[in-house]
């Protein structure tokens, strides 16, 4: 039989990747099963709980800042805690759990959050002068500054524990016991979406703004499986949570904060969350597409898993016969 070297990245490899480490599906089930045991038992608690009263009291005992770290101390935590799991438990390398690329291209990081930092503040902008009467100048210079040194660290870590739990450990254990793209990519962007049900924005304009949630989980499923890596949705996810936060808040956001300004209008659910969902996120799919050439979707996005033998030419390059 004939064989062929063929490079890595002539495959989708992300998902492959762990099928040479020491697969165990049991030590996914206890990370897996632990992590949505504790969000079940936070939207039970939280049922009979107005989610802004809740946070408004915190805010009147600790202030805005704590009250910040408080609410975001857990997952940025968890963070901490899956990477030592991965890397311990496992024996699996960070990188592999971020990339298929045998070195996390932190080029794409910085691409991904500084394009989405430039859209972001720029609709921010055009929001403020459309409807100027829609906020208040919020900055304080004393409280902002501690606020960005406390954002600038715990947000990456919120940010990145949700890309590598939902679009690194869920995707790659779950494509591995399915050996399908697919599955993975559609449980992992439906329960990523849900996860959201508790924040206050749903509690406040209802359920319609899953639409947001889920379509996110969607676009940033997409980002991973075409990219074969988590570098650009790590950078997109840090952007969004981290230029948002230090821009707008509001009475009714999770992420209360000293930003400089601040939302005062009343929340609707319209075409603004639909608006990133079937605009910005296939215009931010083209530029990635053209500029990192991506091809192949349906086989990247739908398509079963390549058989990776063990033989590695410890270059980059697989051997397959």
């Amino acid at each position: 039989m004939q064989h062929i070297w063929v490079t890595r990245n002539h495959f989708n490899m992300f998902i492959e990747q762990i099928r040479n480490k020491n697969f165990n599906i049991y030590l996914y089930l206890i990370v897996i099963g632990g992590f949505f045991g504790l969000m079940s038992v936070n939207y039970i608690m939280s049922e009979d709980v107005n989610a802004n009263d809740m946070i408004d009291q915190l805010i009147d005992q600790l202030g805005t800042n704590l009250t910040f770290v408080l609410i975001i101390a857990p997952l940025s935590m968890m963070c901490l805690g899956l990477l030592f799991w991965v890397k311990v438990v496992h024996r699996q390398s960070i990188t592999s759990l971020t990339t298929a690329r045998p070195r996390i291209d932190w080029k794409r990081v910085f691409f991904s959050f500084g394009l989405w930092t430039i859209i972001t503040i720029g609709l921010t902008v055009i929001a403020y002068f459309s409807e100027p009467e829609s906020f208040v100048f919020n900055f304080k210079p004393v409280p902002f500054f501690i606020f960005l040194f406390l954002a600038v660290i715990l947000v990456p870590l919120q940010t990145s524990f949700e890309e590598y739990f939902f679009r690194g450990y869920m995707m790659q254990g779950i494509g591995v016991v399915t050996n399908s793209r697919l599955i993975p990519f559609l449980v992992t962007s439906i329960l990523f979406g849900l996860m959201h049900i508790t924040n206050p924005e749903v509690e406040k304009m209802g359920y319609i703004t899953l639409i947001y949630y889920v379509g996110t989980g969607f676009f940033l499923g997409i980002l991973t499986l075409m990219d074969d890596g988590l570098e650009l949705s790590l950078g997109f996810h840090a952007a969004n949570n981290l230029i948002g936060a230090l821009l707008v808040t509001s009475d009714w956001s999770v992420f209360q904060t000293h930003s400089i300004l601040k939302d005062i209008s009343e929340p609707t659910a319209g075409f603004d969350v639909v608006f990133p969902v079937i605009i910005l996120f296939p215009i931010l799919l083209f530029i990635f597409s053209k500029k990192y050439k991506w091809s192949g979707w349906k086989e990247k996005l739908t398509g079963k898993l390549h058989t990776i033998p063990e033989e590695n030419s410890g270059n980059g390059s697989t051997h397959i016969s």
